[in-house]
């Protein structure tokens, strides 16, 4: 049955037989920018699978488009993770070649890809090319941030503003700044689940394609040999390797969320105090936007991923597994640094610590975190009174109100935003400084809220506040004028208020939720954990037990040997 169905798809019988089959993954999508190219990638993929032997069959899945999908793609997230995982356990795949670029469409496969246990590896998409304005490379996300701020104040005019559209996105490719596609796809180097080199290379260059076929022909050979799993390569030495790295790249936030979640798929519990112990002991090296200078295509001009973690062996675990069958100190071996200036040395870092630190303290007695790499070192220890918005839409109706009670000191506080109270948690912790303080010349106030943000920005936002207001979290309880705290060195946010006041605010009972009635997000709302947790639903996290068995290994080798 099997061959007669493939066969309708004008398959040969020297096609079919005794070849392994590869599947390919591709979250390829029209609504998604960042994946648009991801067509040619697979046809790249099937070229490699059929020169080493394979047979290619591409599938594709759900596909999530950070500009588009509202309120975030991170509610959805693990539902892709779920189409991924079933889509590869239930077809006959010896072998899986993972296509995505956007933010979480890569969290999303290799979440999915770490549950099915088929061998895997990943091709991501590659950053787009930069355009210029204003006499400079434009990084799409930091620089929209940036001159829309301008704008706001008043330094830019519309004319201007229509032309930053013009220029802003001008290739496939994702954010070519750190944020958390370029994170994440350093990150999925830095674990093991790809080529060494992929990261960076632009997404239009032809070095990319080389690689998607250098993929497929290694799909085969993991195929063959039935070796590198998942589960064999994300180890707990992988993910310290990944942190690590993450640190030393100045990189988003949100891949706190995705690694702790990765990791509680296959049974590895990542706390948060593992996070802020690698920020402390490992240097920020890497130099792009937003936390530096260049973009990320300049981090492949320097040597990419294996000069980076040349630069880190010292903290590296280096007998590591990867896809590749060799180990990490295998892949990087004879790698070099060939821009000083993009990728630090050692002893001369742009900073001694990492570029996140988690903050605990009586506002945060769950953790939150926030990326010290990339604010003002003046807030670094600030004290001010809270201007509070009780969600999202009072944000938006106030923030720029003539009425608002604000000053440069205040701290902007957010609520109603986290996993259950935001749906999937969005990316609202960038919160906008008022228009009128943005004409006195303020770029940089501290802001808190249980909600995430996005990588391609920066400044003193303190995020992922657990537990979030929605729940049971301090969070919930701050008023107008109550004075918070932070002291980034001594890792604090804190609410300067009597513990019995506190504790007599809470006694109130929580805020009023409005869960989805039903469909996914009925689904979601009830069994989505804290971002301590990942984010992750309950049901999927593997804490404790047995990996299970894909499937009876016969059914998938049978596919090899009986044909």
């Amino acid at each position: 049955m099997h061959r007669a169905y493939l066969r309708s798809e004008g398959l040969s019988s020297a096609a079919l037989a005794g070849r392994p089959i590869i599947g390919i993954c591709n979250s390829w999508s029209e609504l998604v920018s960042c994946n648009a190219h991801l067509r040619g990638l697979a046809t790249a993929v099937k070229r490699g699978v059929l020169h080493a032997g394979g047979l290619p069959l591409e599938f594709p899945t759900m596909s999530l488009g950070e500009p588009f999908m509202k309120p975030t793609t991170m509610v959805y997230r693990n539902l892709m993770s779920m189409d991924v995982e079933e889509s590869i356990r239930a077809n006959p795949i010896d072998a899986v070649v993972l296509l995505a670029g956007c933010d979480k469409t890569v969290p999303a496969q290799l979440l999915g890809a770490a549950g099915a246990d088929v061998p895997a590896l990943m091709v991501t998409a590659g950053p787009m090319s930069a355009s210029t304005f204003r006499g400079s490379r434009l990084a799409s996300g930091s620089d929209l941030w940036k001159y829309t701020d301008e704008f706001r104040a008043g330094t830019m005019s519309e004319a201007e503003y229509g032309e930053l559209e013009l220029a802003l996105i001008p290739t496939c490719g994702h954010c070519m700044e750190m944020g958390t596609a370029s994170t994440m796809a350093a990150l999925v180097e830095a674990l093991g689940m790809s080529l060494p080199g992929s990261a960076a290379v632009p997404a239009v260059h032809a070095r990319r394609s080389v690689l998607a076929e250098l993929a497929g022909r290694r799909a085969v050979e993991l195929a063959l040999g039935g070796s590198e799993r998942p589960s064999d390569v994300l180890t707990r030495e992988a993910f310290e390797n990944a942190i690590t790295v993450l640190m030393a790249l100045g990189g988003s936030t949100n891949a706190v969320i995705h690694l702790i979640a990765l990791a509680g798929r296959v049974g590895i519990d990542l706390p948060l105090e593992l996070f802020d112990e690698i920020s402390r002991r490992t240097p920020r090296l890497v130099n792009v936007k937003p936390s530096g200078e260049f973009l990320f295509d300049d981090l492949d001009r320097a040597g990419g991923v294996p000069a980076l973690m040349a630069r880190l062996l010292p903290l590296l675990h280096v007998q590591a597994k990867t896809v590749t069958g060799r180990t990490i100190g295998d892949n990087i071996s004879g790698a070099f640094v060939r821009d000083d200036d993009v990728i630090r040395p050692l002893d001369d870092p742009l900073a001694t610590e990492g570029g996140i630190a988690v903050l605990r303290g009586t506002l945060s007695p769950g953790g939150s975190l926030i990326k010290q790499g990339g604010m003002s070192t003046a807030l670094r220890r600030h004290e001010g009174r809270a201007v509070v918005f009780q969600d999202i839409y009072d944000l938006i109706d106030r923030i720029d109100s003539p009425a608002l009670d604000i000053a440069p000191s205040s701290v902007l506080v957010l609520k109603g935003a986290g996993p259950k109270g935001g749906y999937g948690m969005p990316e609202w912790g960038f919160l906008p400084i008022p228009e009128r303080l943005l004409r006195q010349g303020v770029r940089d106030m501290v802001r808190v809220s249980d909600a995430r943000m996005s990588g391609t920005a920066s400044g003193a936002v303190v995020v992922h506040v657990t537990p979030e207001s929605t729940l049971e979290g301090p969070l919930r309880a701050v008023r107008d004028g109550d004075v918070i705290r932070l002291d980034v060195d001594a890792r604090r946010l804190d609410i300067v208020v009597p513990e019995e006041e506190m504790h007599r605010r809470l006694a109130a009972g929580p805020a009023s939720e409005k869960p989805a009635s039903r469909g996914y997000l009925a689904m979601y709302h009830e069994h989505v954990l804290g971002a301590d947790a990942g984010c992750d639903l309950d049901f999927l996290r593997n804490l404790g037990g047995e990996l299970p068995d894909p499937m009876p290994r016969g059914l998938l080798t049978g596919w090899i040997t009986g044909w």
